[in-house]
């Protein structure tokens, strides 16, 4: 797979200008994540043939799951939610276990009690007694591969909805297991990731084994439980991920998607550390084109030879990703974590052990709540002499905006006709510190309104 590096490369330049657009506009560009809390938990559940664990779809346990034969509902009330926290939802469903799309990878080609054919549907009717008709079609999938879906669904005037299973593992009478929650998302879809990876991403952030990612970030910060599917398929390598990417993002509406490749592409260097960045760059910006955000960590040492001989190589490339791509917000780094405690490693020196797995969800955890649930907003400032600075304010206006990106490309066309004083100058000054006044500057200031740089003066470009 090749890629043309000069489209790439334009194709972000244009879209930090239509984001800095939008910023003129009042359109707000924010890296903080509008909470999309979960509104279903323990609400009123009702199924077809299997009412005795309808509850356990949307209890506060993972582990426990909804067992449905098809043709089966499983229906909630949600009534009792304020209508202004159920007018657009997100509705998703978990499968148990299993690798995220059967139909990759040297595992595929079995299904384990996943559905393929679904509708989801709401329903006006009052709360309190199931509605046996007024359903209304919402959404509708045919043939599907994968062990978790998110949809949007516009819920303004409707009271229930519920997910219809029609076949489970693409046939009619076979069994469905899943758990399935509503989140609120009238404000947008914000708070919703997708870690994509090989086996250590499928063994370890499955949410039913131990406490998940979202349940971390809720103990964390309780305002906060995001809706999380685990993209993980055993055995398979970073070509494998670019391969499908594209089609894997056609089914995901949320907004922060993880990549996570390496362990199988390093195992005696399988794929070069060169063709594993290709790869991996291409996913990047299939993300990015598909207005989401990436986030990559770092490969996870391992001590076995076939993998950490070549290791370091491969790391140094994710290393290179985040100096080529600055809109990459920084995941763990595993490859610290292992080497610091190689006693979370099983007995084959790569795969974690479930003290291991545990210790990489927390990390996640931690790590996103920092780098992206507390990102600041403030652009970067200080006190120099006297003076207070805001980096990149041009025209000392004193806020960052898309008229100093403006103020900025003016001077450096016609410094005669549009002169910048001193002050201006220190200010305007944001790429590279002390190498004068440059268009590279005025992007600076646009990628930094796009959120796609967390501050300002920049070190790097």
């Amino acid at each position: 797979m090749k890629i043309n590096f000069t489209g790439l490369k334009t194709t972000f330049l244009s879209a930090v200008i239509t984001v800095s657009a939008a910023c003129a506009s009042g359109i707000p560009v924010s890296a903080d994540v509008a909470a999309n809390p979960v509104i279903s938990r323990s609400c009123p559940a009702y199924s077809a043939s299997a009412q005795y664990s309808a509850a356990s779809a949307n209890d506060a346990f993972y582990y426990s799951f909804w067992y449905g034969s098809a043709p089966d509902y499983l229906a909630y009330d949600l009534s009792a939610v304020p209508e202004e926290q159920r007018q657009t939802v997100l509705a998703v469903w978990y499968n148990a276990t299993g690798n995220y799309d059967y139909t990759v990878g040297q595992y595929g080609n079995s299904s384990n009690a996943m559905p393929s054919d679904y509708t989801i549907e709401v329903n006006a009717a009052e709360g309190g007694t199931y509605p046996e008709d007024g359903w209304v079609t919402a959404v509708t999938v045919e043939d599907n591969t994968l062990h978790s879906r998110q949809h949007v669904v516009e819920m303004t005037g409707y009271n229930w909805i519920r997910i219809m299973i029609t076949g489970n593992d693409g046939k009619e009478g076979g069994t469905s297991s899943i758990n399935f929650d509503i989140h609120n998302v009238s404000d947008g879809v914000s708070d919703s990731w997708i870690f994509f990876g090989d086996s250590i991403t499928a063994g370890g952030m499955m949410n039913c084994y131990g406490t998940g990612f979202a349940e971390l970030v809720n103990q964390i910060d309780s305002s906060y439980f995001p809706a999380q599917e685990n993209g993980g398929i055993g055995g398979i390598l970073s070509t494998d991920g670019a391969a499908n990417i594209d089609r894997w993002l056609e089914t995901f509406p949320g907004k922060y998607v993880s990549i996570a490749y390496g362990t199988n592409d390093s195992w005696g260097n399988q794929t070069g550390a060169q063709k594993y960045y290709e790869n991996t760059a291409y996913m990047i910006e299939a993300v990015i084109e598909a207005g989401k955000i990436p986030v990559v960590p770092k490969i996870p040492y391992a001590s076995e030879t076939g993998v950490n001989t070549y290791l370091d190589e491969y790391n140094a490339m994710i290393d290179k990703i985040y100096e080529d791509y600055p809109q990459v917000v920084k995941g763990p780094d595993f490859d610290a974590l292992f080497r610091e405690n190689p006693d979370y490693l099983s007995g084959d020196g790569v795969h974690p052990n479930e003290q291991g797995y545990a210790a990489m969800r927390q990390l996640w955890a931690e790590t996103m709540y920092t780098n992206v649930y507390t990102a600041s907003d403030e652009p970067s400032s200080e006190t120099t002499g006297g003076e207070s600075i805001i980096y990149g304010d041009a025209d000392l206006s004193g806020e960052l905006g898309i008229a100093d990106a403006v103020r900025i490309m003016s001077y450096v066309t016609d410094n005669a006709a549009y002169s910048m004083t001193e002050s201006e100058i220190n200010c305007a000054d944001v790429y590279q510190r002390g190498d004068g006044i440059s268009n590279l500057d005025a992007l600076a200031v646009q990628k930094r309104l796009a959120q796609l740089l967390t501050e300002l003066p920049e070190s790097y470009f």
